[in-house]
């Protein structure tokens, strides 16, 4: 099968750069709603686990006659891996015990920074006014919506040991972000996808040994099936998927700003699904980063 083409100009790219978010933002759900009935580390390991094996039985073929690559690309792999599932897999959940959501997310939304920096400093892109004025624009947007429009919030901010594994999580993500763009690769998308979560899961292993050990143990149950699967599908396989689509056209910098709808997103889901309300501060934010994003996107 030949793999899908879209042309130069389209506007395609710039609608995933719309759907992509929505996607990854259902994370949110899987963060307030799964952790209930799976501790954390436990539910990051058997995500990519589990997205490991719904998409090898498709790809096996294909990476087994690439194996002289495998081999050469194994370095690469294990470290996107590392990075992009087992870093932003475990650093969240780590920092969440001694630090707030509100820390979490302004320090979280510093990636497009991180990738915009790495990627003049290690790849030489070049980064137009636009895009550093829709990254600043985008960033005010999140933050207003974050300290829920009251600056005296993010004045009184603490900072925690917490937000350091934050920050590491906001590097991981960045260095995910530009070295999958920039590495080369003999492996498909989805074939690379695939193995990027084989090593995602086995950089999880000892973190969820220790969870199993010393702080909770996974209860194998429907729930667990449940959540584990949608984990793994929607913020798991179509977000990651359509990230690195999305990353192909429009390079790593522009695509960092998903970052920020995420954050709209968010917000959105916590409206519908957790009776949150829809308060001035979400509008003023939200326009804040479309413009932004509509910024960013002019060269």
């Amino acid at each position: 099968m030949k793999p899908f083409s879209i042309k130069k100009n389209s506007l395609f790219p710039y609608l995933l750069l719309f759907i992509q978010p929505f996607f990854m933002a259902t994370n949110i759900i899987v963060a307030r709603g799964g952790v209930e009935y799976v501790p954390p580390i436990s539910l990051a390991f058997w995500r990519w686990l589990t997205v490991f094996l719904i998409l090898f039985p498709f790809f096996y073929s294909e990476i087994f006659k690439k194996e002289k690559f495998f081999k050469k690309e194994f370095l690469k792999l294990f470290f996107l891996g590392l990075m992009g599932c087992g870093v932003c897999g475990a650093f969240p959940f780590i920092a969440g015990m001694s630090t707030t959501m509100a820390n979490m997310g302004i320090i979280y939304t510093s990636s497009p920074i991180f990738i915009i920096l790495l990627s003049i400093l290690f790849f030489s892109e070049k980064i137009s006014f636009n895009r550093i004025l829709g990254l600043v624009t985008c960033l005010i947007g999140v933050v207003i919506i974050i300290c829920k429009g009251n600056l005296n919030f993010l004045i009184n901010l603490r900072f925690t040991s917490g937000d350091i594994w934050m920050t590491g999580a906001s590097i991981g993500w960045a260095l995910y972000s530009i070295y999958l763009l920039n590495w080369k690769s003999k492996f498909s998308i989805m074939e690379r996808f695939t193995l990027i979560a084989l090593f995602g899961s086995i950089s999880l292993a000892p973190f969820y040994i220790l969870e199993e050990i010393y702080y909770s143990s996974t209860v194998f149950n429907s729930n667990f099936l449940f959540w584990i699967l949608f984990a793994a599908i929607s913020p798991g396989i179509i977000a990651f998927t359509l990230y690195t689509r999305v990353q192909k056209y429009l390079g790593a910098s522009l695509t960092g700003f998903t970052l920020y709808l995420f954050a709209v997103y968010g917000s959105i889901f916590g409206i519908i699904l957790f009776d949150e309300y829809l308060m001035k501060f979400h509008y003023i934010g939200g326009a804040l980063v479309f413009l932004g994003v509509y910024f960013a996107k002019k060269n």
